[in-house]
């Protein structure tokens, strides 16, 4: 009974870590997309992404946004508003 309820808890505990896909991004699994300053002379909100073992380079044309160049994994973007925190993709 006892080792029931614990494996029971245990998963509870893992489909919502999983759920709230912070342990999914930190460990590289999804993409993520950071915010960084833009550069000098440059208008707009900018975010890095980088991508995920699971997933490829997100793409956000969805929300307005342009792709303005890479540098090694990393994929630029300038969008006329800020991004949510939402997942990348």
């Amino acid at each position: 009974m006892f080792r029931a309820a614990a494996i029971v808890v245990l998963a509870a505990a893992l489909l919502v870590t999983m759920k709230d896909g912070r342990a999914l991004r930190d460990t590289g699994l999804i993409a993520q997309c950071t915010t960084v300053t833009a550069p000098v002379g440059q208008a707009g909100y900018w975010e890095a992404c980088r991508p995920g073992r699971l997933e490829g380079l997100p793409n956000l044309k969805r929300r307005s946004c342009e792709s303005v160049g890479r540098s090694a994994d990393v994929e630029y973007w300038r969008c006329p508003s800020p991004v949510e925190s939402a997942p990348a993709g």
